[in-house]
């Protein structure tokens, strides 16, 4: 039934002020054959490529500010990516414009079987933008999109303690047609492997991907055909339990996707819309104990099949609606639910009219404000209402300042490893009677741009109602029980860009304050809702030392809130070092020497999960 409420409000991010820049590095010449003069532009880290595996889309998040991704084993065996202290599974991932649903947990919605190459870096979406184009996501989604192929291929080789290895191929093509010379097609493709013995006892992996797309490409459209195929298995002590166990996850994740961006009008009031349809596969094996697998295991199968739409229409110069729609219907075969809840239809839609107005030669208004839609079949529906105004000042040669003032209100519904499993016994104790999860967001930011710095700052305010969490007690007999829980989080985030001659330097901090009810006794711990860093900093520094050396240094430090399930200490300091070495005499070849968690530190990013090790690598790559 629709809601009736309606808030009053002003505000939000004109793509957040993180949002609309790329998450790394941006090279003006041939990808990365040699190394080059880079400018950072928005970058939120200075790495992009992980230690102990291969690159996929979520490698290095977990040192960019924006995020703060909680990993098991390392970020490409298992991600839990939080944005703004909400829990994992408040983040949508976004391709094209569709948001990939995993119907059984988030703890699987980074399970991306692209190769980065073909993807734009993320953005972060949060308030107004995560509203307009997120789906089932009620704190932030990290957005990718289809890049155009390029002509370019490489082959690597990679080696590292821990017994670890890394083989990479990957190639693109392109051509056009003859008869239509404005029209061009392209084929992409890659193999990807990795496998070790862990960072620490029984915290092996072995992984492989394979990934193709077929592009035909116009000056005004581009349109991508994808098949891509992963499979993981990794251990880990007490990957989600914390009873001393050595768990293992084997994963197989397919996604077929069609997309299509188009731009259309007239020239200085172009429009655009870009259709995204998917169906995504994901099976699990999930052992309790590798040394006796058959005290417990559970399989689960989950396809999902999704329309996407999204786009501007502009009217004028002055006015123009951006829209938003999905249709996503899944499906799930498991041993471990019960009472019949194994499909969910979800509907959404959002539409949020802009305003933009002249005030003199520098200075310029824009104002946003619609609403969106939810819906599922075995769920209430929710109307959101959302909105922002920026003011937007040109304040010399390449430098500018935005303010402005947001009010965004988002939802989503639970898994079904929440919702449709046990609720009485059981490892993973699931709550039948969660509701819709509401969150509002309240926020106010600024950005100053330069022509040698950037800095970027905003104060928030959300509201969670509802929330999913998975909390423990210490006289039950389950790993984790679901529980909603009503939690005010106040956060402030600041990220600074400087540019030298020779070096770039992202810098960063954010602060979150929470407070919580879950209503109930019993509650001794929280696993993701209470899990998060009151106060965080990063520091990334790109150095190009010589015209063959290059010299990238990722930090971070990090103050956890008090958990009982942690062992250790509720601090962290990590850093992720790498050194690029391209002799003059070998175009196209690079020698990469790297470290991940260089002090070796054990911090449980998940209460009461192993933290993981030091891990080094040599990786050879020749470019062509």
């Amino acid at each position: 039934m629709f809601h009736k409420t309606f808030p009053l409000f002003l505000s939000a991010l004109p793509l957040s002020v993180f949002a609309m820049e790329s998450v790394d590095v941006i090279s003006t010449e041939k990808a990365e054959a040699n190394v080059e003069k880079i400018t950072i532009e928005g970058a939120a880290t200075a790495n992009n490529k992980p230690v102990g595996t291969f690159n996929s889309p979520i490698s290095n998040l977990e040192y960019d500010p924006r995020v703060d991704l909680q990993s098991r084993n390392m970020a490409e065996a298992q991600a839990d990516v939080t944005i703004r202290g909400g829990i994992f599974e408040n983040t949508g991932f976004r391709v094209g414009s569709a948001t990939l649903i995993d119907p059984q947990t988030g703890h699987y919605f980074a399970e991306i079987p692209i190769a980065p190459e073909m993807l734009t870096k993320p953005s972060i979406f949060t308030g107004v933008d995560n509203a307009l184009y997120g789906v089932n996501s009620s704190v932030g989604t990290v957005s990718f999109g289809w890049k155009l192929i390029q002509e370019a291929g490489s082959v690597s080789v990679g080696v590292g303690n821990n017994n670890f290895n890394l083989q990479r191929v990957h190639g693109a093509v392109k051509q056009q047609l003859k008869s239509y010379p404005a029209w061009s097609v392209g084929v992409e493709g890659e193999y990807s492997r990795s496998e070790s013995d862990g960072t620490i006892a029984n915290g092996d992996h072995q992984f492989e991907r394979a990934s193709g797309r077929v592009q035909l490409a116009s000056e005004c459209s581009q349109t991508d055909l994808f098949y891509g195929y992963q499979q993981k298995f990794f251990g880990w002590p007490n990957l989600y339990t914390p009873f001393d166990v050595n768990e293992t996850e084997d994963i197989e994740t397919r996604l077929v996707m069609l997309n299509h961006n188009q731009r259309y009008g007239e020239k200085g009031n172009e429009s655009a819309f870009e259709v995204s349809t998917y169906y995504r596969e994901n099976d699990d094996h999930y052992v309790f104990s590798r040394e006796n697998p058959e005290s417990f295991q559970a399989f689960h199968e989950t396809q999902v099949k999704s329309l996407a739409l999204s786009g501007t229409h502009n009217l004028s110069p002055r006015l123009g609606i951006n829209y938003s729609a999905q249709i996503t219907a899944d499906d799930i075969e498991s041993t471990t639910l019960e009472n019949n809840f194994t499909s969910r239809d979800y509907y959404n839609i959002s539409v949020v009219p802009e305003y933009r107005t002249q005030l003199n030669t520098k200075e310029s208004i824009t104002v946003r404000l619609g609403g969106a839609f939810d819906d599922t079949n075995r769920d209430e529906d929710r109307l959101s209402f959302v909105g922002d105004i920026n003011w937007y000042t040109q304040t010399g040669d390449n430098a500018s300042r935005s303010l402005y003032l947001s009010y965004a209100e988002a939802t989503q519904v639970a898994g079904y490893t929440a919702v449709g499993g046990s609720t009485t016994s059981g490892l993973f104790r699931s709550n039948n009677q969660l509701q819709r999860e509401v969150s509002k967001n309240l926020e106010f930011g600024a950005s100053f741009d330069e022509q040698s710095w950037k800095v970027d700052t905003a104060v928030f305010y959300r509201w969670d109602n509802e929330l999913t969490d998975w909390t423990y007690s210490f006289d039950s007999t389950s790993a984790r029980s679901a529980n909603p829980v009503d939690i005010e989080t106040l956060g402030f985030e600041l990220i600074a860009i400087k540019r030298f001659d020779n070096a770039d330097v992202v810098a960063s901090y954010t602060y979150l304050d929470k407070s919580e009810d879950y209503g109930i006794d019993g509650v001794d711990a929280s696993f993701y809702a209470l899990n998060y860093p009151p106060h965080r900093a990063t520091l990334g520094l790109v150095w190009f030392a010589t015209d063959t050396v290059e010299v990238r240094i990722d930090n971070e430090w990090r103050k956890q809130e008090i958990n009982a399930l942690r062992n250790g200490s509720d601090s962290a300091f990590f850093s992720h070092v790498t050194l690029t070495y391209s002799p003059a005499q070998i175009e196209g070849l690079n020698l990469v020497l790297a470290v991940d968690n260089l002090w070796d530190e054990r911090f449980e990013e998940i209460p009461g999960t192993p933290g993981r090790g030091d891990q080094y690598s040599a990786t050879v790559t020749y470019f062509w």
